[in-house]
């Protein structure tokens, strides 16, 4: 991880002005998942929209009610995806302030019908740990717009790294979550994650011209096409890395990740098999390579 990267280390709970309607709430939940931690934003003046509100910590909700000026109320809570990091949060600051919260759905709404068989299947786990009882007050839909006094956030359903994940506009600027992360590729973990979804977002993403994406951890991303061209060449040469190991002959996704993902530490192993699956997953709908049996993550793949 490069000196830039590193240098993005805010203060846990200080409130920080990135434009003069758009400020962040670091949570104090640094991990090797999450970076430094989650980010918070709180967008708006008077009527004030919380992103992504985070963990449920009772010193971040703290910290978040904190952040309110003067005649300041939060009016509206919107949640990019329903991992354990983003989320849970909303509960306790939706009864504390009365706002309602918004999101594209339940943990599972949003999977694509491979997923969902998946998942039916047994296949779980595997990525940053699931919020199962996030239930958004009002289900938000591509394009749908929410607003509050002087602000306006479109909705543009992202998938991929999550099936119900959102990301949302606000003029040239985008609150893009954990799909777009300055730090680090995101994970994509079978079956909350699909990566035929991913590199459909981002390209869709692509097609936009944006000034900064404001990601779910890390700093403000200030080049975001060169970082989604970065992000979609990143995938396809993991890609060509698993086509040319299964060359050699049929394998795991676990043998694969350990051949391919030579300075990962162990701890993140997991993760990587996870990532590797997720492109065996998109192979095997492309009809590039195919299981020996039933599609499940211990399966081996072999090229067709």
């Amino acid at each position: 991880m490069d000196a830039e990267i590193l240098a993005f280390d805010p203060e846990p709970g200080l409130v920080e002005a990135l434009s003069p309607n758009v400020r962040r709430v670091l949570a104090p939940n640094p991990s090797p998942m999450t970076f430094r931690g989650t980010n918070t934003y709180l967008v708006g003046t008077d009527d004030i929209c919380v992103i992504d509100p985070g963990p449920d910590m009772a010193d971040h909700n703290s910290a978040i009610l904190a952040a309110l000026e003067p005649g300041q109320q939060i009016t509206h809570i919107l949640v990019t995806h329903a991992h354990v990091d983003h989320s849970p949060l909303a509960a306790r600051l939706s009864r504390d302030t009365g706002a309602p919260v918004y999101g594209f759905g339940d943990a599972s709404t949003g999977r694509s019908p491979v997923m969902q068989e998946l998942a039916a299947k047994g296949l779980a786990g595997g990525g940053e740990g699931v919020d199962a009882h996030f239930a958004p007050d009002h289900l938000l839909k591509e394009g749908d717009i929410v607003q509050g006094g002087g602000w306006s956030l479109e909705a543009i359903h992202t998938p991929g790294h999550f099936g119900n994940h959102l990301s949302f506009a606000m003029g040239d600027a985008c609150f893009v979550g954990d799909h777009v992360m300055g730090w680090a590729s995101s994970l994509v973990s079978p079956p909350d994650g699909d990566l035929t979804d991913f590199m459909a977002s981002c390209r869709k993403l692509r097609s936009r011209d944006w000034s900064v994406f404001h990601s779910g951890h890390g700093a403000p991303i200030t080049a975001p096409s060169k970082r989604l061209d970065w992000l979609i060449a990143h995938r396809l040469g993991r890609e060509a890395e698993i086509l040319a190991a299964l060359g050699q002959g049929p394998a795991r996704a676990y043998d694969l990740a350990c051949g391919i993902y030579t300075e990962t530490p162990t701890a993140l192993m997991g993760a990587a098999t996870r990532n590797v699956f997720a492109h065996l997953v998109d192979l095997t709908g492309k009809s590039i390579v195919s299981p020996q049996g039933e599609l499940h993550s211990e399966a081996v793949f072999a090229r067709l």
